[in-house]
């Protein structure tokens, strides 16, 4: 419950104080969580390296992923507040949502897939907001109340939650009906994923989005949200991966993979352009 208590206080402070006092409060708070939390400056330092290499500015990199994060819960406890038309105008450029409508129109579903970069979550907020509800396969958090107060932040802006033992069912339902699967394809969370190269590394990944393009035939859309400077966010859309060609590999094992690589490369490319707004606080690598 001390979790969930943290995150109902956070929730209210952020709340009632200026976005500017509420920030700057994080900045602090995320360099004690710098300081203090060894194990995590190492990861996030290790992950940067593999990303960027020896460069001189990694500590610097690895502080912005700290209060990265910080900003990420500042922006999901106010995620009623900046949901309103008026912010998404001014602070919110989208790219190529016309790629997500034209799926839609055409009566396919999709598996979005993005990575824990940028603000996620405001991102499957702003889908539902733009009329497009996702059903959203998330991790339970070991707390009941932290997992409820999660999701119901989710779900406020129009979308579905579903934990991961009943993503399969639920998800193939929604893929069926022409709806939106969205899922974070950059860290596996149920050790039931296969290894890949990923950053030049061996990495375990989930595979859940090319398992449901193979059997259901539906695309696979990348989709990212990312910081700017001046407290905006760009929101992008890639252009869809169909399993066609992933088909024709003679394995069903290769032609997850295949998939698999196509989708990855897409999320590498972003993670290689934003790296301190990777929110990794573990060593991805599995070498």
């Amino acid at each position: 419950m001390f979790k969930y208590f943290l995150f109902k206080i956070g929730h209210f402070l952020v709340n009632i104080l200026p976005l500017s006092v509420s920030c700057r409060i994080t900045r602090l708070l995320c360099y004690g969580h710098y300081l203090l939390s060894v194990s995590d400056r190492k990861n996030v330092q290790t992950n940067l390296r593999i990303i960027c290499g020896e460069r001189p500015d990694i500590p610097r990199l690895t502080k912005e992923v700290f209060y990265n994060f910080g900003l990420y819960l500042v922006e999901f406890f106010r995620l009623n507040k900046m949901l309103d038309d008026k912010f998404i105008e001014k602070y919110v450029t989208v790219e190529n949502l016309d790629i997500v409508k034209r799926v839609v129109a055409a009566g396919q579903g999709a598996v979005l897939i993005s990575a824990h970069i940028g603000n996620f979550e405001y991102g499957g907020a702003l889908m539902g907001k733009f009329g497009f509800p996702l059903t959203i396969i998330a991790l339970p958090h070991n707390e009941q109340p932290v997992n409820n107060y999660f999701n119901n932040q989710r779900m406020k802006a129009g979308n579905r939650v579903v934990q991961t033992d009943q993503a399969i069912r639920v998800c193939t339902r929604v893929l069926k009906e022409n709806g939106l699967v969205a899922l974070a394809a950059d860290r596996d969370f149920t050790n039931s994923g296969d290894v890949l190269e990923f950053l030049g590394r061996q990495a375990k990944l989930p595979k859940g989005a090319a398992l449901f393009s193979l059997r259901l035939g539906v695309p696979i859309i990348a989709a990212f949200l990312v910081r700017e400077p001046g407290g905006r966010f760009r929101m992008m859309f890639e252009e869809p991966i169909y399993p066609a060609e992933a088909k024709k590999m003679p394995t069903k094992e290769e032609q997850v993979h295949t998939l698999m690589r196509t989708y990855l490369k897409r999320i590498e490319a972003m993670i290689r352009a934003y790296p301190s707004q990777w929110l990794m606080f573990r060593e991805f690598a599995v070498e």
